[in-house]
């Protein structure tokens, strides 16, 4: 049985099965949301020990809804990661503003998500 649950949150299905992917290596079982709605939902529902949350997605973009799970009592303790093509400094800082533990930017190496679930999973 998986020791964690990670949630991806990422719109374009080629992004989701990449990070899926990398994350297979990792002993958790993987949860996954098509925009920043169900991101949100499965946030509350699932009780992830890590959120990896794309930005430019429909319905609600990913600084929204990370900023309403990091504000909501039910889920603000979940680290979320800003996984992103808007990685330009002005991006990160606003990530943080919404509540965002850290940001990876798009094209990333997938050490990098590695990375992340090593240092707030362990």
């Amino acid at each position: 049985m998986a020791t964690h649950k990670i949630l991806v949150v990422e719109d374009d299905t080629t992004q989701q099965l990449h990070i899926c992917k990398v994350l297979s290596n990792v002993d958790a079982e993987v949860v996954v949301a098509s925009n920043g709605k169900e991101g949100v939902e499965k946030a509350a529902s699932e009780k992830p020990d890590l959120i990896f949350m794309d930005v430019v997605m429909p319905e609600i973009d990913g600084f929204a809804a990370c900023r309403q799970i990091t504000s909501d009592a039910a889920t603000k303790g979940i680290p979320v990661v800003i996984v992103s093509s808007k990685n330009e400094e002005a991006d990160k800082v606003w990530a943080q503003l919404q509540g965002a533990t850290a940001v990876v930017g798009k094209p990333y190496e997938d050490h990098e998500i590695l990375d992340q679930v090593k240092a707030l999973l362990q």
